[in-house]
């Protein structure tokens, strides 16, 4: 037979499942399901308190964003009830067209006044926010400036834009000023995490609003992990500089302190109303479910009328913070209330995880893509309704697991 048609039938037979075969040589997941190190994908039973219910026994929660308790909140719970037996369960449409009810109208108007800009607008996820902002916005004589640790959904967002994407090393000041020297022929748009979610460290806005004021860059603050947690009342990272005025646009989402799923941006009306009729994950997305605004709307309320609330997550962080440090984990620059336990090795991490799920603690694990490789980290999260006593348990659970497998 022909070595070439030999070689042709090989690929077809090796090629059969065409698009799908890297379905099925996909095996890096399944072998760690076979070793019972995989972390992810584990399914709750309850909601998202400081104690949940996992395979029928409680296990202590330090895994969630749920960074002030309001998910479970029974005012927050009675709100969406009581918006879904009068709207429904769905708007059957985007927003754009039959999908905005006055319920979310007015929910961009509190988020306004919250975030104190001019307007907002309201997404179904977060996620879709910066997909739609950032491809709004950048067009292809535009360039938007990123840190190398922002969220997935900024690099996606970018992805869609028709603009250059430029990057800067994580945090350094030095870095984002040469890029931004080197794109000083075209508009840019500096786009960076208030609070990044893996590491908990949180960007240095003075430096980065006083560079980009040099040079003539738009600011768009991702603060999904920092509204409810940073600043005096909760507003995010913009305020806890005061910096509110100088940052043109302040992105959130509602899937951390403000117990639901969606997003929204806030800035200028005119930059608001552009990006409404061109953001196309708004146009072509069916809009927020009633139940969702409904729940944003009331945990606003309750940020704004129990500030204790702020002040009791970061005693927990605090108590938390310098628990690890003292008993020799190596926490990193965190200044959250996600404080990350770094190990390195992948293995080391997903070995941990499963170790502190049979002594009741729950945690989650970050590895490459999530963080740099060889950058694993175990990342634990903190509620303003955990009791000491929920986090004893944990420093306990941590310290034998830190001596049984040497991490510390």
């Amino acid at each position: 037979m022909d070595g070439k048609l030999v070689q042709d039938t090989q690929m077809a037979v090796t090629n059969n499942n065409g698009v799908f075969d890297k379905c099925y040589r996909f095996d890096l997941a399944k072998k760690y399901i076979s070793s019972g190190l995989y972390p992810y994908f584990r399914p709750i039973e309850s909601a998202q308190d400081p104690v949940v219910f996992m395979y029928g026994r409680k296990v202590i929660m330090v895994g969630s964003n749920n960074y002030l308790g309001l998910a479970n909140h029974p005012k927050v719970k009675e709100t969406a009830v009581a918006a879904t037996m009068k709207y429904g369960t769905g708007c059957a449409g985007s927003r754009f067209l039959n999908g905005t009810l006055d319920i979310h109208v007015n929910l961009e108007e509190k988020l306004a006044r919250f975030i104190r800009k001019e307007a907002a607008l309201i997404f179904t996820t977060g996620f879709q926010v910066n997909l739609g902002v950032i491809s709004a916005l950048v067009g292809k004589n535009d360039v938007v400036v990123l840190d190398k640790l922002d969220h997935a959904s900024i690099i996606d967002g970018c992805r869609l834009s028709y603009g250059s994407v430029r990057k800067f090393r994580h945090n350094d000041m030095e870095d984002y000023e040469r890029v931004l020297m080197d794109s000083t022929d075209k508009g840019t748009l500096t786009v960076v995490d208030g609070v990044f979610s893996m590491e908990g460290d949180v960007a240095n806005l003075p430096e980065i609003v006083r560079i980009a004021n040099k040079y003539s860059s738009k600011i768009m603050l991702d603060d999904a992990h920092g509204i409810g947690v940073l600043g005096k009342t909760g507003r995010g990272t913009a305020e806890k500089f005061g910096l509110e005025k100088e940052v043109d646009l302040i992105m959130g989402t509602y899937s951390k302190s403000l117990a639901s799923i969606g997003g929204f941006i806030a800035g200028d009306t005119d930059i608001i109303h552009y990006i409404k009729h061109i953001a196309r994950p708004l146009i072509f997305s069916a809009s927020p479910t009633p139940a969702s605004v409904a729940s944003v709307s009331a945990a606003i309320d309750i940020i704004e009328s129990e500030p204790e609330r702020i002040q009791a997550l970061w005693r927990n962080t605090t108590k938390m913070l310098n628990g690890f440090k003292a008993m020799g984990f190596h926490v990193g620059l965190t200044e959250s209330p996600i404080i990350p336990i770094l190990v390195g090795d992948d293995i080391l991490a997903f070995k941990m995880a499963m170790k502190l799920q049979e002594r009741g603690v729950f945690v989650n694990v970050a590895v490459s893509p999530a963080v740099a490789p060889g950058k694993a980290l175990v990342r634990t999260s903190y509620m303003a309704t955990h009791t000491d006593e929920h986090l004893d348990i944990v420093l306990e659970a941590f310290q034998k697991t830190g001596k049984e497998l040497g991490v510390i």
